[in-house]
């Protein structure tokens, strides 16, 4: 018989219970819980929020691993960000656990994971000239499949490549091959791989001025024809470069998931989400997901923090997505 967690009790865990827990409980590792939990951890079920048209998450890796002294294992980070109000987390530190540990720590934490990514992605690349360097990347991509998967997510977030390794048609075609190797794997676990758009000098002119368009982006997903591949748009990644608006309009149903920072435009820089002065058209972009029917996760991808931080970006993310 399945037990469903429920939203209440999976932020019952305040703050002095994470500072309370102590060395001996932290030594215990994923299973710090109790063993109550422990035991019935296979028996849960753990769902997001019901009905929610634009799902909110933070990644793994803004959750801290310490906390005045004190050290979380990955439950208590989880827990951290059913806390502060999260609807979910992206395991952006994939690589550091296994399919089974991601698992467990969802069932006992009572917390949705929803996504992976492993960061190795920059130096163990897909464009890479190199075999042995592709293979590894591959390898990695294949590991964030199956802990997405054994954790209950849709899908994984990778970096295509970097514009460095070559010139663009030879590198896209070293990515695009090994990401084809990677589809039968990602179908069989129902996962999709999502691109980011990153500062990596690949498919957008780096060095000009806006306002760019997606397209080289587009034809490179729909050059697989294939419903395991789409975008994990990253809102502020390109503000510097194009409308996040029109480029989620362009985009349509391949904005599968979303990732969300600022960017000033008047200073060329890193900002809040929200609250700076110098926002994203937030408005527009809105506009834009009702107009494609949007309806998923939006992770944030900022300075992560304690409890009253988490609080603060949850907060932002509110007001950028839902007004």
């Amino acid at each position: 018989m399945t037990t469903e967690i429920t939203r209440d009790s999976r932020l019952s865990l305040d703050r002095r219970s994470f500072l309370g827990l102590g060395a001996g409980a932290v030594a215990a590792g994923v299973g710090v819980v109790g063993t109550a939990a422990a035991q019935t951890s296979a028996a849960k079920t753990v769902n997001p929020p019901q009905g929610k048209r634009i799902l909110l998450s933070c990644k793994l890796g803004m959750l801290p691993k310490e906390i005045e002294g004190k050290q979380l294992n990955i439950v208590q980070r989880l827990q951290l960000a059913g806390e502060a109000g999260f609807d979910g987390v992206d395991f952006d530190q994939a690589g550091e656990f296994t399919p089974e540990q991601a698992r467990d720590a969802v069932r006992e934490s009572g917390v949705f994971v929803h996504n992976a990514i492993n960061h190795a992605h920059w130096s163990q690349r897909l464009t890479s000239p190199k075999e042995e360097e592709r293979n590894q990347g591959r390898a990695n991509i294949e590991h964030c499949l199956r802990v997405s998967h054994a954790a209950g997510g849709s899908g994984v977030l990778i970096v295509i490549g970097q514009g460095g390794d070559g010139p663009s048609d030879e590198i896209e075609e070293r990515a695009s091959q090994e990401i084809k190797k990677m589809l039968p794997l990602a179908a069989s676990l129902g996962q999709m791989i999502l691109f980011e758009n990153v500062w990596n000098k690949m498919m957008y002119e780096h060095d000009a001025p806006p306002e760019q368009t997606p397209e080289r982006f587009i034809r490179f997903v729909d050059s697989f024809n294939s419903p395991w591949v789409g975008m994990y748009y990253d809102v502020g990644n390109h503000w510097k470069y194009g409308q996040p608006g029109d480029w989620i309009r362009a985009f349509g149903r391949r904005c599968v998931k979303m990732d969300a920072k600022g960017f000033s435009r008047a200073n060329n820089k890193w900002a809040e989400i929200t609250g700076e002065g110098d926002d994203l058209p937030w408005a527009d972009v809105r506009k834009a997901l009702d107009e494609i029917n949007f309806s998923g996760w939006a992770t944030a991808e900022v300075g992560g923090g304690d409890l009253k931080r988490l609080t603060t970006v949850r907060e932002q993310m509110q007001k950028a997505f839902y007004g």
